[in-house]
């Protein structure tokens, strides 16, 4: 599934130094991520892998713009975004990260292509592009035929192909997936760890976490996580 026609730019430096993540409970606090450092090169797959619990999500999510660190900083280019105030962080989560959850994330009563068309629209492009764009992702996934369907009348495997089609409409640098084939019989893992690899073939810049060691062979580069900690890269 190449994406060269839907995609024009390319993918952003990512290092994180000294980052940490701590949550406070009743009872205790409990440190998510431990002093992580890590750099991912535009136009690389990397999978994080580790069982649930380890902090491979939380890094996704700091990376992403969806949390905030408790120390350290991530360079997104030039920029730590960990030094971002709201508004600009609505900016870069719009504008340049495309984040694939493991629940498909799709609103349930809009069509497909309208799923796609929404984050157009909160970008400020016009119907006729965001329509265009939006046809178009779909038929890269080859699901051209079925933008009328809500996500209920779609399969898993196809709900997902539209979810990272969600993820690409507004032409993201940085690309996040979290346990993006957890949900899915063995051919549709197939056809969603080829499509995330594509993205990297692109130029884009692909972080994936997931439990599933035969998905991260198929990435360029894998690290190993445990007990919020980074070990060093398998390969």
């Amino acid at each position: 599934m190449a994406i060269a026609e839907t995609s024009h730019v390319a993918g952003l430096p990512v290092e994180v130094l000294g980052l940490s993540k701590k949550y406070r409970t009743l009872a205790a606090e409990v440190t998510a991520l431990d002093n992580i450092s890590l750099a991912f090169r535009p136009g690389e797959s990397v999978a994080l892998m580790g069982p649930s619990g380890c902090g491979k999500t939380s890094l996704l999510n700091l990376i992403g713009g969806i949390d905030r660190s408790s120390s350290g900083s991530i360079m997104v280019g030039d920029v730590d975004i960990a030094r971002l105030k709201e508004r600009e962080l609505e900016r870069y989560r719009l504008l340049k990260v495309g984040y694939v959850f493991q629940f498909f994330n799709l609103i349930p009563t809009l069509s497909a292509l309208k799923n796609l068309e929404m984050p157009m629209l909160i970008a400020g492009m016009g119907e006729d592009e965001r329509h265009a764009r939006a046809q178009k992702l779909l038929d890269m996934v080859h699901l051209g035929a079925k933008g009328h369907k809500r996500p209920e009348e779609l399969s898993g495997g196809e709900q997902q192909r539209v979810a990272i089609c969600l993820a690409l409409v507004n032409d993201p640098p940085l690309i996040l997936a979290d346990e993006p084939t957890g949900n899915l019989d063995s051919a549709n893992i197939g056809v969603i760890t080829d499509l995330l690899v594509s993205l990297s073939n692109e130029g884009k810049t692909v972080i994936v976490a997931t439990h599933d060691p035969k998905v991260a062979q198929a990435f360029s580069r894998t690290h190993d996580m445990r007990d919020g900690r980074l070990a060093a890269a398998d390969r």
